[in-house]
């Protein structure tokens, strides 16, 4: 929220929200149409791991440190595309496969839509704009959010090392994983890449989404696979590899960008 009123709404945030959002959702029916996708991620942990990355917790502070100000609300439009997508439909599927579910699928959908912290940092901001706030509001959060942004990368490292005190072998990587780790280090930001380049962005418009897509796994994928008991291991895995393969993958990323954007 403090990113928001900081940087303020304006068509490019809208844009690259859309952006996520509505590719993700793309990719998601895509491969649960087709067979030869179907077969690869035959779940939707696979799938959610895939395709929804670390945005706000690696994604908004490498932005900040290798792109100008000027492209921040591309990479804060990314996210929030992202975010609303992974806590809006992440439970909706993944309550489909609980033995718990309790709660109807169109109840469910309204409930995590209602609870998506993307919906709430926007209905926030709203509001703050309706009351003309943003401007104390702004540059009071601006700062709060650096510090929430530098904790959550502790976080992250705090969470990895649980993931490798774990009993089980964390680089026994199955073949459905590998494909998951493939997509989201390497075939999504391509995919990003010809999108970009058919909508005709600028060089730095196109390094932000592209970043963005190139994070690793989120560590919500782990949060709601744990909260409806499906495929934990899974998830953590990826997250522990994607997160390890991105120390390099992003720097290639962006010498890539640089080269041929």
């Amino acid at each position: 929220m403090g990113l928001l009123l900081k940087e303020g709404i304006d068509i490019n945030l809208i844009k690259s929200a859309i952006l996520a959002f509505s590719l993700i959702g793309f990719l998601i029916i895509l491969i649960n149409i087709f067979p030869i996708f179907k077969n690869r991620f035959p779940n939707y942990t696979l799938q959610l791991a895939g395709l929804i990355g670390n945005t706000s917790f690696l994604g908004i502070p490498i932005a900040i440190a290798l792109l100008p100000s000027t492209t921040i609300n591309f990479t804060i439009g990314f996210d929030l595309g992202t975010t609303l997508f992974a806590w809006i439909f992440g439970p909706f599927f993944l309550q489909h496969k609980s033995q718990n579910k309790n709660i109807p699928q169109i109840e469910g959908l309204i409930k995590a839509l209602i609870n998506s912290p993307a919906s709430r940092g926007i209905i926030g901001v709203l509001l703050t704009y309706l009351f003309h706030l943003d401007e104390i509001l702004g540059n009071y959060l601006w700062i709060p959010a650096r510090i929430v942004i530098a904790l959550a990368i502790i976080i992250v490292g705090t969470r990895l090392g649980i993931i490798t005190n774990q009993k089980d072998k964390i680089f026994d990587l199955n073949e459905d994983i590998k494909f998951s780790i493939l997509l989201k280090i390497f075939i999504l930001p391509f995919i990003v890449f010809l999108v970009s380049k058919f909508l005709n962005f600028d060089f730095y418009q196109s390094s932000a989404v592209i970043l963005q897509a190139g994070t690793p796994t989120a560590i919500s994928t782990i949060l709601m696979a744990e909260a409806y008991d499906v495929k934990q291991k899974i998830a953590s895995k990826i997250l522990f590899t994607t997160t390890l393969i991105s120390l390099v993958s992003i720097p290639i990323l962006k010498v890539l960008i640089d080269k041929f954007n």
